[in-house]
Parts: C-alpha cells; structure tokens; sequence
C-alpha cells in the first residue's frame, strides 16, 4: 500500500470521527444511562437491564472517552454498567450474550481505568458464559427458553472473546478451553464450503448430536443471513487474534469473501443474501459495518505475512464504510438520535425493519478509530 492510499481513509476518518463525537455529545443529553436499542421516530427506545445490545451504547461511550477524556461521558456509561448488576446477579434473565453486555462495560472500564469492581463484574459474567456449556455437544446453550436448551447459534462467536480474556485475565486456562470447543463446534456444524453459515443449529442436550438448522433470523435453513455471516467473520477472526488457530483465520476469510462477493453495489445488503423477491424490502446496514469492523481485524492479523491480502480486506473495508457513511448516515438530520440508517433487527418476525440501532452505530464507531490507528479492542 503506497503512502497515498494509507493517507486518503485516514484523513477521511479524521473527518468522520469528528462527526461521531459531536452527535454523541448531543444525543447522549437526552438518552442518558438509559439501554439504547433502536431509534423509532427520531429518538432510541429504553429496554430493560438485561437485553442484549446493553453493552454498545456505553461501548460507543467508552471509545470517545478513550480519546478525549469526557468525564460526563464516562460518567454515563460507568452508570449504565452498575444498572446491569442487577440481572446480573439475578442469574435467570441472563444468556450467551453476556459477552457482547460485558466485553464494551466492564471489560472496557477496567481496561481503560483499572476499576477493579469492573473486573469482577466482567469476570462473573464469563463465569456465567462457561456455565452455559454443555461438554456433549461442545457448544454454549444460547437461550434459556425449555424447548431451546439445545440450541446454539452463530452470534456466540462474538461472546467468545470475554472467555479468552478472562483465561488472560486470570491465568486459569478453563475459560479459553470452552471458547475453543465452542469455536471449533462452529466450524463443524455452522459453516458452509461456500462461506455462508447457519443461525441457529439444534442439539440433542443429552447426546450432544446435531439434529438440524433454523432459520432463526435469516429467511430458512439453507439461508444466508447478512448480519449472521458479519458476526462469523469477526468472531472467527478474534478467536484467531487470541488462539492463532489456522482454522479460524481460513474460515473468517471465507466468510468475508462471500460477503463482499454478494453485496450490492451501494455496499449495504438485505437482512439475508437469499431473501426471496417478496420479502427483500428490508437492508441492515448492521451487517455491513460488522464485517467492516472483522476485515480491518483480518487486515491487522495477516498484514506481516501478506500484504497483499491484507491490502485487500483493508480496501474492501473503507469502500463499505465510505458507501455506509455517505449513503446511510444520518449526520445532517438534527431530529435524529442514530448514526446509521436502515438496519432490520429480525424481519422474519416484522420487527424494527429500517430503522437505526445502537450496535451498528458502536461497530460503524469502532471501525472508523481502527482506521485511525485505534486498535486496542475492548473485546
């Protein structure tokens, strides 16, 4: 990559962050230590303490922090993270998702402060991530529903890395043991030779044998779900970054070449690949700045044995976020609390189609400080 290639995303992010930060100290006013999840007319909702997507919004948070020191911003999200004790020390309402609620609260507040309290909230919470492993079938149970104790899906590769820093963390190997197993349960049982994967595939609890995929979120079985294929593709690329484990990196290129290869030209995919013509009225942007966010993290791992890959990924990656940033943001509209437009949380279940959410605005943030040299990662 010659020095004008380098320079040209850099100064373009510089611009970009500069954006990010000035509608996040405005917006963060209103929306408080409250759980952000999707922007319905303008404004983000408030769900309750124990919902998936609590940990992005103070994440989002914490990465300004990082570099400006807003003391009202740590503010906020140190508030958050202590509204979260609750559930989890209530153990019930908890599920595999811990890792995305802990990895950007505690995890990040430790890392970035040294809170001890963090770091044992975010300890407790891998606890509870390992205490959903079932040793037969080797996979982390996703949710708690009784007809659902079987079920694992694609989005736990993302919760994976809480385990692995709680082994760096504590010296106690048996956490990154179960991220291990959980990840090579995936390459098993979730990939496809194409670079697509599954949501959701179902055990036997007790046997542990796979008995079939659901479509979950994507359109079927034999699908293609945008957002699922962005999740493999990161989370297989950071249990590289922790294990070196060829499997993961092969497989994380894989996904991200099936994803490039199936986008549109704008860079922003319907909810899945395969979407039949009466169902393709929904994007997720989402999908698009999580596999930003991997391939900047594939670019970064392999850039020492091979520039030209890397060069690759990095490139395909600025394209994504230049053609979200232009297309799909929402920086001009003062009447709006999102960064990003038309993201679709689950469209097989008509819910929050179009609309902004606070994990594409956290993975679209967390690219774009990558791409300015920002590379130390809260996961």
């Amino acid at each position: 990559m010659n020095s004008k290639q380098q320079f040209e995303p850099t100064q373009w992010a510089e611009h970009v962050w500069q954006s990010i930060t000035n509608k996040i100290d405005l917006t963060s006013h209103r929306i408080g230590d409250s759980f952000p999840y999707v922007s319905l007319d303008g404004k983000f909702n408030n769900e309750e303490a124990d919902w998936w997507t609590n940990g992005f919004w103070p994440g989002l948070l914490w990465l300004i922090y990082r570099e400006t020191g807003n003391e009202r911003l740590r503010e906020i999200a140190e508030s958050v993270e202590a509204q979260m004790d609750e559930p989890l020390q209530q153990f019930y309402p908890l599920h595999h998702d811990v890792g995305f609620m802990w990895s950007l609260t505690s995890v990040a507040n430790y890392k970035l402060t040294g809170n001890e309290r963090s770091k044992q909230r975010a300890l407790t919470a891998a606890s509870h991530l390992a205490g959903r492993y079932n040793p037969k079938g080797k996979f982390i149970r996703a949710w708690n529903q009784p007809e659902r104790i079987g079920w694992a899906i694609i989005d736990c590769m993302m919760n994976l890395p809480l385990l692995y820093w709680a082994s760096e963390e504590t010296g106690d190997p048996r956490f990154k043991h179960i991220a291990r197993e959980h990840a090579d349960m995936t390459l098993r049982d979730f990939q496809r030779p194409d670079g697509s994967t599954c949501h959701i595939v179902c055990f036997d609890p007790e046997s542990g044998e796979r008995l079939h995929s659901l479509g979950g979120q994507g359109y079927g079985p034999d699908s293609a779900w945008s957002r699922g294929t962005a999740w493999s593709l990161y989370g297989m690329a950071l249990s590289y970054r922790y294990t070196k484990q060829p499997a993961y990196l092969e497989v994380a290129e894989r996904n991200a070449r099936f994803f490039l290869n199936q986008l549109p030209e704008d860079k922003v995919p319907l909810w899945d690949f395969r979407a039949p013509k009466d169902m393709a009225d929904a994007l997720d942007s989402s999908a698009s700045v999580i596999a930003a966010s991997g391939m900047l993290e594939l670019s970064s791992l392999i850039k020492a044995e091979d520039s030209t890959r890397a060069v690759f990924y990095y490139e395909a990656a600025v394209k994504i976020l230049q053609s979200v940033y232009n297309n799909y943001g929402a920086w001009d509209d003062p009447k709006e609390e999102g960064l990003i437009m038309k993201t679709t949380a689950n469209r097989p279940r008509n819910a929050y189609i179009n609309v902004p959410n606070i994990y594409a605005d956290y993975f679209f943030a967390e690219a774009i400080g990558k791409l300015r040299g920002k590379v130390n990662l809260f996961w």
